[in-house]
């Protein structure tokens, strides 16, 4: 993603100017936006902080109706800190762009014409945008999920970014100022937490796992009605089964209704898996695996749960939550386990709030310098603690043994 130049000017031909100009120097590392008003111009940069665009400079015109150049770049620079600005002035505009420099720290003016640009304009404009790139970070790109921790949908959303290995920029409405700025600017009627930013601009409210998962680009809709095989289940033993059916040459069907790798996906650590005697973490196992079914053409279809199986011989039919009914040869039910929930009072509330299962991978950096209790001693809590001690002050191990020998 490009940086932004944005040029403001009211005079159509001077516009058009500036904008020849920029383009003829700039347009290789930086896009060039143009708006014929402060109006329109502060619209633009809303919607750019929306998709988490950089702006690296402001080149405006003083002299607009409605909205002075200095009274745009006053509004704009709350927006983009950053940006440096620069105004093009008049030679009665002198004393207002040495008080923008004294009050709000404009960058530089210009004075109007400005020709030959060799000369006049380029030279400055690459002085400010050399110490812009050399003191500015350039934003996040990718996806931005703006809500709270201690919400079980937010909390829902980021497991099922992670377990599927898509990047992600978690903002905390409770502790970041970006995170309020962007759920002030959401204009979408009866929008509820948790907001998911994407970076074409879209924003979705509380989507379903299904609805993220359509908008972000993975494979929630079979191609056909008809497979040699269906497989119920994406964890290791789904799979390989996958991988070993469709190196056969059987057109397979993997069906999973969260996300690859099952239980195994969520191990920081396996080492006990066959072929990989230094170990390997449960991401990269399940990255491999599904990329490895891919290449042997296996149709995976993520948030697409099986409620009923028929038989018809000699064919078998699955059929999914959302009603969609698909036919194969033969199926295989690869359906793992399910984690055993404490059954104590009040524990519902906070599920996905405080309390998970199996979420040390996703959640560990969120409890820097935090107390946080493991139920149970075997093998994944004995990892999970591990793997949160790195980030919390203290991690207790609860087990219902005298000792862990037991």
């Amino acid at each position: 993603m490009k940086p932004v130049i944005l040029t403001v000017d009211d005079e159509l031909d001077v516009l058009s100017a500036v904008e020849k100009d920029l383009r003829s120097r700039y347009l290789s590392e930086y896009k060039i936006i143009k708006s014929s008003s402060g109006n329109e111009a502060l619209t633009t940069v809303e919607e750019l902080k929306r998709r988490n665009t950089p702006i690296a400079l402001f080149l405006v015109d003083q002299r607009m109706p409605e909205l002075t150049g200095i009274q745009f770049l006053e509004k704009a620079s709350k927006i983009y800190p950053d940006a440096r600005k620069i105004l093009l002035t008049a030679y009665a505009d002198t004393e207002v762009a040495i008080k923008g420099i004294n009050d709000m720290g404009l960058d530089y003016y210009l004075m109007k014409p400005w020709d030959p640009p060799e000369e006049q304009l380029y030279p400055v404009l690459d002085d400010v945008l050399y110490d812009w790139k050399s003191t500015v970070e350039v934003p996040y790109q990718g996806i931005r999920i703006v809500g709270t921790l201690w919400s079980s949908t937010t909390h829902a959303l980021k497991d099922f970014l992670a377990r599927n290995q898509i990047p992600y920029q978690f903002l905390n409405l409770d502790t970041s100022g970006d995170a309020k700025t962007l759920a002030s600017d959401v204009k979408l009627k009866k929008a509820t937490l948790p907001f998911i930013f994407l970076p074409d601009g879209q924003v979705l409210s509380n989507p379903t796992l299904s609805e993220l998962a359509e908008k972000i680009g993975l494979k929630i809709r079979a191609t056909m009605p008809f497979y040699d095989l269906i497989i119920i289940g994406a964890g290791p033993s789904g799979l390989a089964s996958a991988v070993y059916a469709s190196s056969e040459g059987l057109k397979t069907l993997l069906l999973e209704k969260e996300a690859p790798g099952g239980q195994a996906g969520t191990s920081p650590h396996i080492d006990n898996y066959l072929g990989f005697p230094q170990g390997l973490s449960g991401a990269t196992l399940t990255r491999r695996a599904v990329d490895q079914a891919k290449r042997f053409g296996v149709e995976i279809l993520l948030t697409r749960e099986v409620v009923k199986i028929r038989v018809a011989d000699p064919y078998r039919y699955v059929t999914l939550a959302d009603g969609t009914e698909i036919g194969c040869k033969s199926i295989i039910i690869s359906s793992g386990v399910t984690t055993l929930k404490l059954d104590k009072p009040g524990i519902d509330k906070f599920t996905g709030a405080g309390i998970y299962y199996g979420a040390a991978a996703t959640e560990a950096s969120n409890y820097k310098d935090c107390q946080v209790f493991v139920v149970g001693g075997a093998n994944s809590a004995g990892q999970g603690a591990l793997l949160l001690s790195k980030f919390a002050k203290k991690v207790y191990v609860l087990i219902r043994r005298s000792s862990i020998e037991e």
